[in-house]
């Protein structure tokens, strides 16, 4: 009893929806590479070097790939980490302002005011003035 139904072969190019096509590369992957480039003469003047891989979390995960887990532009934590980033940044400015005023305060002491001086005591020692 063999009828044309039984005798069917299966081929790729028989009857293949787009789910089975999807499901099919991204349980497997798939790798498209590729590289662009445009020259006048003998002189390149651009070159674009294309990497792209496309599959499911799991495989990527499998095959060591897991870098959105980590950026923070993708995960939840984004706007606290740039809160905690800001407060940071602006903690190291006013540290730094603090350090560059002890270093002026350190190298280059103010002078006393000196009383004989109407300039308004520029120094405490003749020295400095441009008396002569």
């Amino acid at each position: 009893m063999n009828t044309d139904a039984n005798r069917r072969l299966v081929t790729a190019t028989q009857g293949s929806t787009l789910a089975d096509i999807l499901e099919r590369v991204l349980d497997k992957g798939i790798v498209i590479a590729g590289d662009i480039s445009v020259s006048v003469g003998s002189t390149e003047l651009l070159s674009i070097k294309i990497r792209l891989l496309i599959s499911s979390v799991d495989k990527a995960k499998e095959i060591g790939i897991n870098w959105w887990e980590s950026d923070p532009y993708l995960s939840s934590q984004n706007n606290s980490l740039m809160q905690a980033n800001q407060k940071l940044l602006d903690r190291v400015a006013s540290l730094e302002a603090e350090i560059e005023a002890l270093r002026n305060d350190t190298y280059y002491p103010r002078a006393k005011p000196n009383p004989r001086n109407k300039s308004g005591g520029k120094g405490d020692d003749d020295r400095y003035s441009n008396k002569n």
